[in-house]
């Protein structure tokens, strides 16, 4: 399928002279840069109520969906190469979430790379839904349900998760994960230049993320390389790709080897898409199906 207009509209403004890629820029800077591409995820959504807090040593924010709990529960881990990002970057999305799933979301504030690479996210991440599964009740939350996902890297962060802490999840909502930090499949080539994403910043968020010397085969930083074994105890998956992303071809690796494994396994690849459309529906509006889709699969789950 050709790329979608709207994509493309996205691509020309991020590629206009003067503006230079994310990579090419100092990590503070490129941090700055990144929390400006949060204005294409539009209004935010109103939530019936907001808090920050510090869960489990790690910063959090909460937003709770209408009516009487206990609500069912989505931890919800952004995106931005485990070097940039952040939970007040990802608002929108997480009030998004919120409200159409009906539940109460834990968006997860963690450590990164390059001042904390592996595995600090990861720690972080783990800790959060640890003390989630223990204390959310008091916050009106159902340890019952509980979900998680993210978009990315909060996507790879939310495949390890669910690996790591089997029994506790309902669902792992994974978009466009990367899954194979060793890079060997061909959408990083096919798509790794001029399309968002491309392969030198993937080298760049990679080289700072494993800067501790971490193998990029570890489990826990590219769950495609887990065993059969512990794919088979992790929870059902959404799983969404897009047709234009280099991380295309290392997802659908990853629904096909927990499909395999004997996981419930929901792919759908949204055609015409680039990396980070689900983030940015008032300039995409297939990000918009793509939210609802994530909504439907997480009441089903719940139900």
């Amino acid at each position: 399928m050709a790329l979608d207009p709207a994509a493309q509209a996205v691509l020309d403004m991020l590629q206009a002279p003067g503006v230079p890629p994310l990579n090419d820029l100092p990590v503070l800077e490129a941090r700055d840069a990144y929390t400006g591409l949060s204005a294409l995820a539009g209004e935010p959504t109103e939530a019936a109520r907001t808090e920050d807090l510090v869960a489990a040593g790690v910063p959090v924010k909460l937003y709770w969906p209408d009516g009487e709990g206990p609500h069912p529960v989505l931890i919800w881990i952004h995106g931005g190469g485990w070097t940039l990002g952040s939970a007040a970057g990802s608002d929108a999305t997480a009030r998004d979430l919120c409200r159409r799933a009906g539940c109460l979301v834990v968006n997860v504030d963690y450590r990164l790379a390059p001042e904390h690479p592996f595995p600090a996210a990861v720690e972080d991440v783990t800790a959060v839904a640890k003390w989630a599964s223990g204390e959310i009740g008091a916050l009106g939350g159902d340890a019952a349900k509980i979900a998680v996902g993210g978009d990315s890297a909060g996507a790879t962060l939310s495949a390890v998760l669910a690996c790591e802490l089997p029994g506790v999840f309902a669902l792992q909502v994974l978009v466009y994960p990367a899954t194979d930090l060793a890079r060997p499949h061909p959408s990083v080539e096919e798509n790794g230049e001029g399309l968002l994403l491309t392969k030198a910043a993937i080298d760049w968020f990679t080289g700072h993320y494993l800067s501790g010397g971490a193998d990029p085969r570890d489990p826990r930083v590219s769950p495609l390389y887990a065993d059969a074994s512990t794919l088979a105890t992790a929870p059902p998956a959404l799983v969404i790709t897009a047709e234009y992303d280099p991380l295309r071809d290392e997802g659908e690796a990853y629904a096909d080897r927990l499909s395999e494994a004997g996981v419930a396994v929901e792919h759908v690849r949204y055609d015409g898409q680039i990396h980070a459309f689900f983030t940015m529906p008032a300039a995409i509006p297939a990000a918009r199906d793509a939210l609802e889709q994530a909504a439907t699969a997480l009441r089903r789950a719940w139900a």
